[in-house]
């Protein structure tokens, strides 16, 4: 998946998380994690969000991550749409929904 421009999923509000992705010009993912509990969760949180982008096919991308105690699958949720949108498929009407994803 080719990131076009910037996208985001999310909110700030408790039980959640907001994601920004945009296209970056260097190899590899520029992961930046905030978290309410990056003590205790961290590790997890960017291991999850690591893991969705592989699945998804991005290779380069600045991600930022703002989690508020975010459960693993809202992360996977919202990472999986701000890819989406930044990669232009919302404009369209071809989000991948229901396991399309690889």
């Amino acid at each position: 998946m080719e990131l076009k421009t910037v996208g985001t999923a999310g909110t700030l509000e408790s039980s959640d998380v907001l994601v920004t992705i945009e296209p970056a010009s260097s190899g590899g993912v520029d992961l930046s994690l905030e978290s309410s509990v990056i003590n205790q969760y961290g590790r997890q949180i960017k291991a999850t969000v690591l893991e969705t982008l592989k699945r998804m096919g991005v290779a380069n991308a600045k991600v930022t991550v703002n989690d508020h105690g975010a459960l693993d699958c809202t992360i996977k949720a919202r990472v999986e749409c701000a890819c989406c949108r930044g990669c232009g498929c919302d404009t369209d009407g071809r989000y991948p929904w229901g396991g399309a994803i690889q």
